[in-house]
């Protein structure tokens, strides 16, 4: 693996708390990567995380779009989201990545953070859009920006677009593998972890397509259901970090401990939390065919490693959670607009067919689906620097 092209470390001057950017790879000039917050935030772990933020962009590269994907970088502030002064903290980091977020890198809600809160972080620290650098690469500026808001603007069940079509995107990726091994969606049981951004959106998705989402967690611990949980009710008494409320909890819903969703009697297994969810001692108690990654890395290697060798098949997360990311671009490049049903179609048709790529690539060429996707984004790769230009 070749370095990224730049990789900083900030000190907070009040806190002492660190904060990190490592852009990976620029084409045109400019990058794309979320910022997340977390207690435990390592430079390490936003590398890898912009690495996969280049694949992304990569594995949604369409030559007639025209959305024309970016280079891969990330963004990362070591503390919990919770602490009373992360909001400050928050601030104060972006105004010392300004130069980089008004030139080179597009940033959004990532772990911890949601948009709302970057949007407003951004503008006390003095930038016009937490996107902006891409401007300069917009046929119309203002017809694009104006779509992109009327987009966040939508709701749907009280739920934002901005927040769904993650979730949209997790949902097609295991319908997709459960419709290549010809498994009904009625029946099959899903347990979540992580009812936030993603999680939520997801467990909706899949409800509404018939499966039984018989197991969420939060930070509280796992509310359990054999017979399915009321996914509606459960997501409208969450808080803005994603905690249920347990008022809501009807009298068959068990409380469990925090980690018990991965023991759960599930085919699926969605973690869409942490990183470094399952290692290699917990997914031994794992039971579910499939892990489908909503979340950034939340499988260790080497437990992917011994899960696969058990025949359970995880859904990388460079694929799986590429949706939100994309139907930003897709959307403030023109190619759907700020439309709920539009946007859904266009996400499922885009995730479906990235998805039935993958699984077909990983079965010809006798590996696992992250190794074909990554095989997928290495094909797209050279493509791109050709064409519009790669620097690193």
């Amino acid at each position: 693996m070749t370095a990224p092209l730049m990789s900083l470390t900030w000190t907070d001057h009040v806190t002492g708390r660190r904060g990190y950017l490592v852009i990976d790879r620029l084409v045109r000039g400019v990058s794309s990567g979320g910022l997340r917050m977390r207690a435990g935030c390592t430079l390490d772990e936003v590398t890898g995380l912009a690495r996969g933020m280049t694949m992304k962009e990569a594995l949604h590269y369409t030559p007639e779009g025209r959305y024309i994907p970016l280079g891969g970088a990330k963004g990362g502030i070591d503390c919990d989201p919770r602490d009373p002064g992360a909001y400050e903290l928050l601030v104060r980091y972006l105004r010392a990545m300004r130069p980089y977020v008004e030139h080179s890198w597009t940033t959004g809600e990532d772990l911890g953070l949601s948009q709302d809160v970057v949007d407003r972080a951004a503008a006390e620290a003095g930038l016009v859009s937490s996107v902006q650098a891409v401007y300069p690469l917009l046929d119309d500026e203002a017809a694009a920006r104006r779509r992109l808001a009327e987009a966040f603007a939508v709701e749907v069940d009280g739920i934002g677009l901005d927040e769904l079509v993650g979730g949209c995107g997790v949902a097609e990726s295991v319908l997709t593998a459960l419709d290549r091994a010809g498994v009904p969606h009625p029946g099959t049981r899903v347990a979540v972890q992580g009812l936030g951004t993603m999680g939520g959106a997801t467990a909706r998705f899949l409800t509404r397509a018939g499966l039984a989402v018989v197991a969420v967690a939060d930070i509280k611990g796992t509310i359990a259901n054999p017979a399915g949980l009321d996914v509606e009710a459960l997501l409208a008494a969450r808080d803005a970090h994603g905690t249920v409320d347990r008022a809501a909890l009807r009298p068959g819903d068990r409380e469990l401990p925090g980690d018990a969703w991965l023991s759960t009697e599930a085919e699926v297994l969605v973690p869409a939390a942490v990183s470094y969810a399952v290692d290699t001692e917990n997914q031994g108690r794992i039971t579910a065919r499939w892990i489908v990654e909503a979340a950034n890395m939340p499988v260790l290697p080497e437990a992917e490693a011994l899960l696969s060798a058990r025949g359970v098949t995880v859904l990388p997360d460079v694929v799986v959670n590429s949706g939100t990311n994309a139907w930003w671009w897709w959307t403030l490049f023109g190619d759907i607009g700020p439309d709920a049903e539009e946007a859904f179609a266009h996400t499922r048709r885009s995730m479906r067919a990235l998805v039935e790529r993958m699984l077909v690539r990983a079965e010809t060429d006798g590996t696992s689906p992250r190794a074909a996707a990554h095989a997928i984004a290495a094909d797209r790769l050279p493509v791109i620097a050709e064409r519009y230009g790669w620097y690193r």
